[in-house]
Order: C-alpha cells, then sequence, then structure tokens
C-alpha cells in the first residue's frame, strides 16, 4: 500500500478560480476524498502547501512513517499537492508531513479540509464522507418565506456543551441526544432559530470554539458528521432555522493548525500588524491573498450547502474592519490612503456576502460588529458591506446600563432607553443578549436587576417586554429566558432545577408568550428595520420612567401600542394619546399573576376618548402594572 498513483480531480479552470480567488467550492477537491480510481477503491489526497519540498500522507494505517506515502506536486504552480492511495477506507487517521523549503523547516498538519477530526485533545483527521439521506424538504423548499428580513426572527443562542449534560457523570450529550432533547425545548419555548456557538472543531475547551483547527468539519466531541446533520434535519423538521457562529477572523497557533502550515506564512498574513491578534492572542488571516479568500468563503458556502445551515453570524467583525484594532501607536500601519479601514477585509466582506446571497435563497448573514462603521447590513452595490443584519450593540449597553439602576434613579436616565431610536434604522439591527453579558464578572442577566426578588423578576420580565416590542431580531442567550442565576459556566449544565420555582417558570413562561406574541403580531416584524414600523407616543415622561409607543405592520388595524412603566409604582388614570377612534384591548402584560406579577391588568375593551393628548386628537386612560409592559391591539 505505499505507492501513490497520480490522479487528479482539478481541472484547468479549477486551477484557474482557486489562482484567482474564485473558487467557491474547494471542498470538492481539495482535503480527502474517498474515491474509485480504474476500478480500485482508496482516497484521494489534495492539499495546498506551495512553500513544500515534499508532502507525505501520514496515518496508522503506515505507522505515521513520513516519506511512505508522497503526493505529487502540480505542475502549474498552484502550491497543490496531490495523489491516490489505494484501498484506504473511511476510519483511517491521516496528517500531512510538510518538509519545507524554508530553512528545512517541517511541520505534521492537519487537514485544513478534513471532514471528521480525532476528538480533542487528539489531532489527527478522519478520512470521511459526507453521506445523510436528509428529511428537511419541506423546511428547506419554504425557507425563503419563513427566513426573511420582515419575518419574526428570535433566536436562541446556544451552547452545545453546556446546554445540558448527562446528569450521571457531566459528561456531554450528544448531537443525537441533543435532537431530541434541545428541539423540543426550542420548538416548545417558541424560538424561530437558534444560533450555535462554533461547532467547528477545536482544539481547548474554554475557547467556547471560537479558536478553531477543523473548518470543516463539526467537533467530534458530540459525535459524527452526519449526527450534527440528524441534529440540524430535527430543528429544520421542526420549522426552527440554524445559525451558525463562522470565525473568520482569527485562527489559533496550534501545531496541528493552519499556522505556519508549510513552513510559511500560508493563511496568516506575513506581517505581525496585520497577521496576529493581541486581545486573543491568535494569528489573522491574510485576507488580500486570493487562495485564502477561496479558502474561507469555500467554508462558508460548505457549511450553508452541505448541513443546510440557514443562516451564518460571523464573529469579531469590527476586529477584521480595522487596523487599529486593540493596536497602539507605532503597532498598525495606515492602508494606502492613510486611513485604519482595512481595506482588503472590506473587500472580503463584501464578496463573502454577494457570493451567499447569489447562491442560497432564504439565508442570512449576521454581523457581530460594535462600532459605527456604515452600512454594515447595506447592500455592496450601495456601497454596503452587505450583510443581512448587524447586532445591536449600542442598544444592549445602554439597555443593560438603564436597568441595573436602582428604580429610583431612573427617571434621570431615560436618555439611555430613548436615544437608541435616533439611529435604530440605519442598520438592519438584531438585538443580542448573548454570552458574552453573562460571563467575566458580568453576572447572569438575572443578576443585573436591581431590588428584592420580587422587583428582580419583574424587571427581568420587563427588560425583555421591552426588547420584543423594541424594533429589530431578537437573540437570547440560553439559560436567560428562565432566569439563570449563576453566571455562565461552559464547564457544567445550565441550572434547570431552578424550573421547579415559581419566579423561574413565570419567566420561561413569559418568554414563551412574547415568541408568540412576536409571531403572531405583524406589527412587530414586518417593518421592524423601518421607521415606518415605530412611533413614538410619548417618550418624555421621564419624572414616571414611563414610555409609550406604537409599532406598525403593513396593515393599519393591526397595530400595537406598547406602555412601558420602568418603576415599582402602579400608575392609575394614566392617559396617553391615540391616533384614531375605536377601542383598546390588552393584549400582553409581564405583571400577569401567571408569570409570578401582581396580577394588575386592563380587562375588556377600553373605550379611546375624543380628548386630545400628545399631540393626538384622541387619549385613553390606562392602569400602568408595575415594573411592566403591556400591549394593547386597536379594535
Amino acid at each position: 500500500m505505499s505507492n501513490v498513483i497520480t490522479h487528479s480531480l482539478f481541472t484547468d479552470f479549477d486551477i484557474n478560480l482557486f489562482k484567482s480567488g474564485k473558487h467557491y467550492k474547494l471542498y470538492e477537491k481539495l482535503g480527502a476524498h474517498l474515491i474509485e480510481v480504474d476500478g480500485v477503491k482508496g482516497v484521494y489526497f489534495a492539499v495546498w502547501a506551495p512553500t513544500a519540498q515534499s508532502v507525505s500522507v501520514v496515518g496508522d494505517f503506515n505507522y505515521w512513517t513520513q516519506g511512505e506515502h508522497l503526493l505529487q506536486v502540480r505542475w502549474d504552480s498552484s502550491g497543490i499537492w496531490e495523489g491516490f492511495i489505494p484501498n484506504l477506507e473511511k476510519g483511517a487517521l491521516y496528517k500531512y508531513k510538510i518538509q519545507s523549503n524554508i530553512d528545512g523547516v517541517v511541520t505534521e498538519k492537519a487537514d485544513p479540509f478534513s471532514l471528521y477530526c480525532q476528538k480533542p485533545p487528539h489531532t489527527a483527521s478522519v478520512i470521511w464522507d459526507l453521506d445523510y439521506n436528509w428529511n428537511d424538504n419541506k423546511w428547506m423548499d419554504s425557507r425563503q418565506e419563513s427566513n426573511g428580513l420582515d419575518k419574526p426572527y428570535s433566536v436562541y443562542e446556544v451552547h452545545l456543551g453546556s446546554w445540558k449534560r448527562n446528569a450521571h457523570d457531566n459528561s456531554f450529550l450528544s448531537y443525537v441526544q441533543l435532537a431530541e432533547d434541545l428541539v423540543a425545548y426550542v420548538k416548545e419555548t417558541g424560538f424561530t432559530h437558534v444560533e450555535f456557538m462554533p461547532v467547528m472543531e477545536y482544539p481547548y475547551d474554554p475557547s467556547w470554539g471560537y479558536q478553531l483547527v477543523g473548518y470543516f468539519a463539526p467537533t467530534s466531541r458530540f459525535g459524527k458528521p452526519q449526527d450534527f446533520m440528524f441534529l440540524v434535519d430535527k430543528l429544520h423538521q421542526a420549522g426552527i432555522g440554524v445559525i451558525l457562529d463562522w470565525v473568520p477572523s482569527h485562527f489559533p497557533d496550534d501545531a496541528h493548525g493552519l499556522g505556519f502550515f508549510d513552513g510559511s506564512h500560508l493563511y496568516e498574513h506575513p506581517d505581525r500588524r496585520k497577521g496576529y491578534h493581541p486581545d486573543w492572542k491568535s494569528l489573522v488571516f491574510n485576507y488580500g491573498r486570493n487562495e485564502v479568500r477561496a479558502f474561507l468563503i469555500s467554508n462558508a458556502v460548505f457549511w450553508l450547502s452541505q448541513y443546510h445551515a440557514d443562516g451564518l453570524r460571523v464573529d469579531a467583525v469590527a476586529s477584521m474592519l480595522y487596523l487599529d484594532y486593540s493596536r497602539n501607536d507605532g503597532e498598525w500601519e495606515p492602508n494606502i490612503y492613510g486611513g485604519r479601514e482595512n481595506l482588503e477585509t472590506i473587500s472580503f466582506l463584501k464578496e463573502f456576502n454577494e457570493v451567499i446571497y447569489a447562491n442560497f435563497d432564504g439565508v442570512q448573514t449576521i454581523a457581530e460588529e460594535s462600532t459605527s462603521f456604515p452600512m454594515v447590513s447595506r447592500p455592496t452595490f450601495t456601497g454596503g458591506l452587505g450583510f443581512g443584519m448587524k447586532w445591536m450593540m449600542g442598544w444592549m449597553h445602554d439597555t443593560l446600563k438603564y436597568f441595573q439602576k436602582d428604580t429610583i434613579y431612573r427617571k434621570y436616565h431615560q436618555n439611555d432607553l430613548t436615544f437608541s431610536m435616533t439611529y435604530a434604522f440605519t442598520e438592519n439591527f438584531m438585538l443580542p443578549f448573548s454570552h458574552d453579558e453573562v460571563v467575566y464578572g458580568k453576572q447572569s442577566i438575572a443578576n443585573k436587576m436591581p431590588g428584592d426578588e420580587w422587583q428582580k423578576f419583574a424587571n427581568l420580565r420587563l427588560l425583555y417586554g421591552y426588547m420584543f416590542t423594541h424594533p429589530g431580531t431578537k437573540l437570547l442567550f440560553m439559560g436567560s429566558e428562565f432566569g439563570q442565576t449563576d453566571e455562565w459556566n461552559f464547564e457544567k449544565s445550565l441550572d434547570w432545577h431552578l424550573l421547579q420555582y415559581d419566579f423561574h417558570k413565570g419567566i420561561k413562561q413569559t418568554i414563551t408568550d412574547l415568541n408568540q406574541l412576536y409571531k403572531s403580531s405583524p406589527a412587530l416584524y414586518e417593518k421592524q428595520f423601518s421607521g415606518d414600523g415605530f412611533e413614538w407616543i410619548n417618550y418624555s415622561d421621564h419624572q414616571n420612567a414611563v414610555l409609550s409607543y406604537i409599532r406598525k405592520g403593513n396593515n393599519e388595524s393591526q397595530n400595537l401600542i406598547v406602555v412601558c412603566n420602568f418603576t415599582p409604582v402602579v400608575r392609575e388614570n394614566y392617559r396617553i394619546g391615540i391616533p384614531q377612534k375605536g377601542k383598546l384591548k390588552e393584549i400582553f402584560n409581564t405583571d400577569s399573576s401567571q408569570y409570578g406579577g401582581s396580577g394588575v391588568t386592563n380587562s375588556g375593551l377600553l373605550a379611546i376618548e375624543s380628548s386630545p393628548y400628545d399631540g393626538r386628537d384622541y387619549s385613553i386612560e390606562l392602569i400602568l402594572p408595575p415594573l411592566s409592559v403591556t400591549v394593547y391591539s386597536i379594535a
């Protein structure tokens, strides 16, 4: 079995596309592929290593012996080494042993295009295939209708290693177990999508998956590639979309990873001012290198096509956009125009989004971008970066800062809440309460709330009611939906035992009903990214710490009135202006007794009076429950 047969899956056109950075399905050519050549089954290998003097495939089939299975370099200066090894079977372990032309450096690397990896801390690649019979045709065929920007989009962010664990030994749930427990839970609570923190193979658990080595392999911690497909399949069959965290911003320098791959700076930028990330002590891709761009965009296409993902949330976009990100003076070099923007990254992100939206119906790309960089979620043909959505980090910070204040002081800080409306429609914003807000001493969302136990949970219900009635899509990190009190710990399960207590059950029911309200109310989603979908009734009543506004959809008769009372004081006979005649009906109230509230409510149909108020011809008097959001339909 020591012979390597000359064979190639590449055409001249493939090579031209690869060199120009326009080959977006490299996973079909590079990597290890189970094929048959002249009636003999085996594996075709191809790896990009332009600085290599020689490349050997080493593995358990040849006792990891260098030189026994030497690949052949292509003649076209592509830097690709390839060859067919007969009689090699699925499940075999392998790596590439690379002898560099630079100073005789030798590296031993996992396959960048490996479909499956050994379970960490082991580091070998595994020969595998992607054979799977999907049963999600109904979802895929209609996805465009349920995954659009004018549809309800409520995301449950999940870390697979700590959502729930096996109680007897604290071991991980498998993808197959999650396909039963997680799918049922997400369906019960009413979220429209799940977002998985990175599932691509990563060596170090405390990185939470954000330091990748196996870009094309779902982590083997929870099972095989087909098991992850099964989980996605089951979510789709339940009508739940799947968003994957995608990390094109940086990668670790582990010996078996992408760093210094063939003895040269192949994937990372050779200039350390652009190729090293000081915050995460990791390497940064060379976005100006055509082959690297093709690698990354192929990877995005891979997860959307081969694993039926419905969207990609792109991590750390801000760190990619700015040359001076987390760098001091002298540690970065301006671009050719003297600015701080990384022009190569901007070009790459635009190309990435153009490829995704041109090739996949009904998907979304979502940018985690925390600065005021303009037009992140605007089309590239108008000068934007082309993302579908952007995280509204300013709203998140201002809102949590406001809610952490004792209620007696909130009247002095109403601007923390109202300021978001000055820029809410400059982007297609997603409102995130993510994992980053419940770690590193920041406390859980529940424990950020002030007051005694009753007020803490009333404030939490108020926070979520405000979030779901504010323009924009929604994202909530796991555990926050039932009021997890401890900070998130990636090494253990969420505190599911809390659901035996009424306040926690009340938070979960609040989220369930808010998801239902969001999905059943066109006024909350049809114009969620447009100023036409929102109108203030009164934003200046800071003395009472009350906000009131209208949410609007395409049909005026479906508009909703929202009133938020940010103090624990019941406001009786509280008058607000109404734009039309008719009656109001309270359809949602975070102070409902079923949620653990005090049960103050406006029952029945409430007559709108022909009495001008708040600059409108009509008005109505309401009872505002303590620390509450109340929502009304107009009859």
